[in-house]
């Protein structure tokens, strides 16, 4: 029985072979699957189609099935249409042929992009989903990732959301050929397109025109302008007022809508510079006409400082009394022990200097100045009595009147005394009687002297104190350089050290000590010096 059927079957297969028309059919059957490869693009068409899948015709043995995910558009699939799909694999456990519509999708669009664009290119896309750490954009049938950072959506990553299903333009930062990935930029886009607009609107700028802003930030130096379309302005602390301003925040607060004049821009840099005060004008212009040299003037006080009071004589004008401007007599260690802030004061214009926009000012000009007298009043000769109010190394200064003071130098105290500093004889705020010397009421100086309060004893002394005279004195003072010797009231001589006879290894004030009467013959008297040169008795 089996071998019968054998027989039949080997006889069936013989007629199959030898008909002509399955022949040939089944050659072109054999073919059209041979043609076929995994991994190629081929066209289909789809049968059918459901809510979840679509089944794709490529003229194989058997049909290929779609997820209908893998449509961007699936309400709009329709069977008959013809679709290009990536075959995966001819054949699946099921025996079904395996398709993906996003690979061939994919590929292709992988293929136009390569070849169309290049890193730094713009493109253009559709926004199609958000993905982790940004989001998914169509770029024709292929999908490149635009990154969270490089979105520029605002603050959280929520706001992405806002991108989906916009068609937007994009910049190409990175394409990764062997992983076929595109890395896209929309930061980039709108930095470019902001500078674009931001240089548009400067083009259309111009210097001296009034812009309208808001007060966006306060700084030291000035204040920043927002005026609109991203344009910022600096409006500096010079240019907000004609007058002084310590601190912007005295003019502006942030916030505040405020009108400003355009001084300059800067169409490259984006910078625009902004003035306030030159939508007044300049009260410096006329200046020397408004207020000559002279001019007796009352202004309010509004600022003091260790060398002087600011006064404002209007809006925008100050002038600076300085601190030696206050009295001709009376002196003050700080502004503020006569004036303070708010006070009303009246002063006299001394210079106006409308460059540099400064005005000098005075208060002791209101009253005459003592020292246009002093020529008359102290006259040389004149004797004098006054009060030590200063002492210093070159001599002492004595008050003859409140603001009056006198020089004595150090060399205008004794005739004979070698004085080496002035509190040798003189002590602060001791009564002294003195003769004029001089008064320059130019310079303001007047010179006085105590020793010309008696005749000068040094002709006498030159015929007392004859080269080669015996005498004695009284030891004041051993020095490394000689011994002095008390003669007589303030006349002293001195024994050089050259003419001191001394033993090796022996000490001077060992052998000579002060207070002790010493024999000595004069060598010479120098009245220069107010010395007189002595030699040891032998």
């Amino acid at each position: 029985m089996r071998e019968k059927n054998k027989k039949e079957d080997d006889l069936m297969g013989e007629e199959k072979v030898q008909d002509p028309d399955a022949i040939n059919m089944e050659n072109l059957y054999n073919n059209s699957v041979l043609k076929l490869e995994e991994g190629q693009i081929i066209k289909g068409r789809i049968i059918y189609k459901d809510n979840k899948e679509v089944m794709v015709d490529i003229g194989y043995k058997s049909e290929g099935i779609l997820p209908m995910r893998e449509f961007l558009n699936p309400d709009e699939v329709k069977i008959g249409d013809e679709i290009e799909v990536f075959l995966e694999s001819k054949e699946d456990e099921k025996g079904r042929v395996v398709l993906s519509k996003q690979k061939a999708d994919k590929l292709q669009g992988w293929e136009v992009v390569i070849g169309k664009f290049n890193e730094g290119d713009m493109i253009e896309g559709k926004v199609t989903r958000k993905v982790k750490g940004g989001l998914m954009v169509d770029v024709g049938k292929l999908e490149a990732f635009l990154p969270a950072s490089l979105a520029i959506v605002g603050r959280g990553f929520g706001n992405l959301n806002r991108l989906i299903g916009q068609d937007l333009k994009f910049r190409i930062v990175k394409i990764n050929k062997p992983r076929r990935n595109i890395v896209l930029s929309r930061k980039d886009v709108l930095a470019e397109e902001k500078a674009k607009e931001r240089e548009k609107i400067l083009s259309t700028i111009e210097k001296g025109a009034l812009a309208a802003g808001v007060v966006k930030n306060i700084t030291d130096f000035g204040a920043f302008i927002d005026l609109g379309e991203g344009i910022t302005g600096l409006l500096h602390i010079t240019d907000m007022s004609w007058g002084r301003v310590s601190h912007p925040s005295e003019i502006v607060a942030v916030g505040d809508k405020i009108e400003v004049l355009i001084l300059d821009f800067d169409v490259a840099r984006a910078r625009v510079s902004l003035g306030l005060k030159q939508k007044t004008p300049n009260p410096w212009l006329d200046i020397e006409t408004k207020y000559p040299i002279g001019t007796k003037i009352k202004g309010k006080v509004v600022n003091i400082t260790t060398y002087g009071a600011f006064v404002e004589l209007e809006k925008g004008i100050e002038g600076l009394v300085h601190i030696s401007e206050f009295s001709w007599t009376k002196r003050y260690n700080h502004p503020s022990e006569l004036l303070a802030i708010g006070d009303i004061v009246e002063t006299v214009v001394l210079n106006v200097d409308k460059d540099g926009q400064k005005i000098s000012l005075g208060i002791k000009q209101l009253e005459q100045d003592p020292w246009t007298s002093v020529e008359e009043k102290y006259r040389p000769g004149t004797k004098i009595d006054g009060k030590v109010r200063n002492i210093t190394d070159y001599g002492a200064f004595i008050e003859l009147e409140e603001g009056i003071d006198g020089l004595v130098h150090i060399s205008d105290i004794s005739w004979t005394k070698r004085i080496e500093h002035p509190k040798e004889i003189l002590k602060r705020g001791q009564k002294v009687e003195a003769v004029i010397l001089s008064a320059d009421a130019k310079n303001r100086r007047i010179s006085l002297g105590i020793k010309q309060l008696s005749p000068d004893p040094w002709p006498d002394i030159l015929t007392r104190y004859e080269k080669e005279k015996d005498v004695e004195g009284t030891i004041s003072k051993v020095t490394n350089f000689g011994i002095f010797v008390d003669l007589e009231e303030g006349l002293e001589g001195i024994v050089p050290i050259s003419e001191i006879p001394k033993d090796k290894g022996e000490k001077l004030e060992e052998v000579y000590k002060v207070g002790d009467k010493l024999p000595a013959k004069v060598v010479k008297a120098e009245p220069s010096q107010k010395k007189i040169s002595l030699a040891l008795k032998a």
